[in-house]
């Protein structure tokens, strides 16, 4: 059996109820975006989007059409709205403390430290928008060769380097002694690596980021490799559970390849019988277009993936399914550059699950327990599996 679980990084599906707590009362990725940018998701709206809570429909964006597919949304309830804490959560673990974060940066403990090891000064260390950070530091960092570190309201130790400047061994190598001192009471989910070319205003090179994870505790993951399934990671999944967990790992550079990339695997994947993961984080929402407050950019996105999503179905070998899901919000309406704390997308495919209406998740956690189920992993961790909502 073959199951597919692909992350739409950041299209929340509304506030959730503690959003309050974050910042976040009224906040609605899906919903904002298409008002401040209309575009057709027919494909999606026909999966099951249509009959989301709180989703609106329109003619024009997503019209009122019966569910050919399963269709809920997902509490996190983990306490924080970051890419580690919910794809974590995706695959069985629930954090009972956020992650740290650094808002006046960090202390000279760790800044100390880091520069001893790259044996170089640095550059900014606040939290600053990624974009912004390379307009008012990125002529300096050309001149100096110090590395710019920022961070953001996510736990994240980010660094920036000119490719022309600082080679890409060099910016890993740099990223992983700050992973290793990056422990204990300064850990954070991850280290980032952020090269850049060109000149002011400078380009980020997304397919050259690098993430470097804190090691997290078992996962379903752990399970499914153990129980003999294939575990395929594509993008950036496996940086963010540390490579633990994995048989496969697959580079891509944007979500175009992403979804290239996720439809060869499971083409051959079915071609071949094999039984197993697919698992694929498509980030540019987010990355791209969420945290710069590009709505017009997020539609786009979000109607490439829509026009891809038949093949998607299409390439589900018999008895196999797709699941879309996403791992926080990011509303490109909202105030500020950060994530918001909103409900998680749940859609599914599987032939003669048409209709069926998954409810109101209690925990992300239920995503990880049905991959367990499906493919036969022991797992007795958090979540309750929906598999059998869809047999």
């Amino acid at each position: 059996m073959l199951l597919t679980i692909v992350v739409l990084d950041s299209v929340g599906a509304g506030e959730l109820p503690d959003a309050a707590s974050f910042g976040d009362t009224g906040a609605h990725t899906l919903n904002h975006t298409l008002q401040a940018a209309p575009v057709a998701l027919p494909n999606l709206a026909a999966l099951g989007l249509a009959q989301v809570p709180t989703v609106q429909t329109g003619a024009a964006t997503i019209p009122a059409v019966p569910a050919q597919g399963a269709f809920g949304r997902m509490r996190e309830v983990s306490p924080g709205k970051d890419t580690s804490t919910g794809h974590w959560e995706f695959m069985g673990v629930q954090l009972e403390h956020a992650f740290q974060v650094f808002p006046d940066g960090f202390p000279p403990e760790v800044m100390d430290r880091f520069d001893a090891a790259t044996g170089t000064g640095h550059l900014c260390n606040r939290p600053y928008s990624g974009t912004d950070v390379l307009l008012d530091f990125g002529e300096e960092h050309v001149r100096t060769g110090q590395p710019i570190v920022y961070t953001s309201a996510d736990s994240v130790f980010q660094i920036a380097a000119h490719e022309d400047v600082v080679p890409l061994e060099t910016l890993y190598a740099w990223c992983a002694a700050a992973r290793e001192i990056l422990q204990g009471e300064y850990a954070v989910a991850r280290v980032i690596a952020r090269p850049f070319r060109g000149e002011r205003p400078f380009e980020r090179v997304n397919e050259h980021r690098k993430d470097f994870s804190l090691i997290p505790p078992p996962t379903v993951l752990d399970a499914l490799k153990d129980a003999g399934q294939a575990v395929v990671g594509i993008g950036k999944i496996p940086d963010i559970y540390a490579h633990r967990g994995f048989t496969e790992e697959i580079h891509t550079d944007d979500n175009a390849d992403g979804i290239a990339r996720t439809l060869d695997r499971m083409r051959r994947a079915a071609a071949e019988g094999t039984s197993g993961l697919i698992f694929t984080n498509l980030v540019d929402f987010d990355s791209r277009f969420g945290h710069r407050r590009d709505p017009q950019g997020y539609s786009a996105c979000l109607a490439q993936f829509d026009a891809a999503l038949p093949d998607l179905i299409a390439a589900v070998p018999a008895g196999g399914a797709l699941i879309v899901i996403s791992d926080h919000g990011n509303d490109p309406t909202w105030k500020g550059s950060d994530h918001t704390r909103e409900y998680g997308l749940l859609l599914a495919h599987r032939a003669g699950a048409a209709g069926v209406d998954l409810g109101e998740r209690a925990t992300f956690a239920d995503v990880g327990a049905t991959a367990a189920d499906a493919l036969g992993a022991d797992w007795t961790g958090p979540g309750e599996s929906f598999w059998p909502l869809l047999t």
